[in-house]
């Protein structure tokens, strides 16, 4: 056999892997080297416009690996200590909001969650002013009936990013391990909450006293 043909073979093969790999990470690592192999067998047999093709594919994919393997890292990190969710915001979009906004209310259906960026915020069940670089309405996706607990209203002009629960699914359902430590890190938020809504009550009560 000659050795076109058997790197030609080679990238075929790959190429078959690719379309039976279920997530995202071998998938493009599949790819990548589908794109070696064929960019050495059009070469070889002077096909430009393939080659072209190939030679282009393979930087992006190279792109998209680095994109999720330092997603992964980074959810990661933030399991070990900090529950900040900044890992997020190159998936999110930008939005602005003037005073007496409401992001979303307490009861309503919960589609997306937001990360402040400038101005002010306040859930107004709870009484929680939210700093800039906060996270919130993430919870809405776990819980069973997708509502809002709480009504979040900006008292201060500023911006925020979103991103909707079909986006962060998306990227669950690319990556397994993604999506493991998501749920790791909503729930430590969740028990932060608790803790906090604790804190409150005891010092209401302790004003009551």
């Amino acid at each position: 056999m000659h050795w076109s043909d058997l790197f030609n073979s080679a990238g075929s093969l790959f190429i078959v892997a690719t379309a039976s790999t279920k997530t995202m990470v071998p998938l493009r690592v599949l790819a990548i080297v589908a794109n070696c192999f064929l960019v050495v067998v059009y070469a070889g047999t002077h096909s430009w416009v393939p080659l072209a093709l190939q030679a282009a594919a393979l930087p992006l994919n190279a792109w998209r690996l680095y994109q999720m393997l330092v997603l992964i890292r980074q959810v990661r990190d933030a399991i070990r200590g900090n529950t900040s969710m900044d890992w997020l915001k190159p998936f999110m979009t930008g939005r602005h909001f003037t005073k007496g906004d409401i992001l979303f209310a307490k009861g309503e259906l919960a589609t997306e969650m937001f990360c402040t960026v400038t101005g002010r915020y306040r859930l107004l069940e709870l009484g929680i002013e939210l700093k800039p670089g906060q996270v919130v309405g993430e919870l809405g996706m776990l819980a069973p009936d997708n509502k809002r607990t709480a009504t979040l209203e900006c008292i201060e002009d500023g911006d925020a990013l979103s991103i909707t629960y079909e986006q962060v699914e998306q990227l669950y359902y690319q990556n397994p391990t993604f999506g493991f430590y998501f749920l790791k890190l909503a729930t430590a938020r969740l028990f932060d909450n608790i803790n906090r809504m604790e804190t409150e009550l005891a010092r209401y009560h302790a004003a009551k006293a």
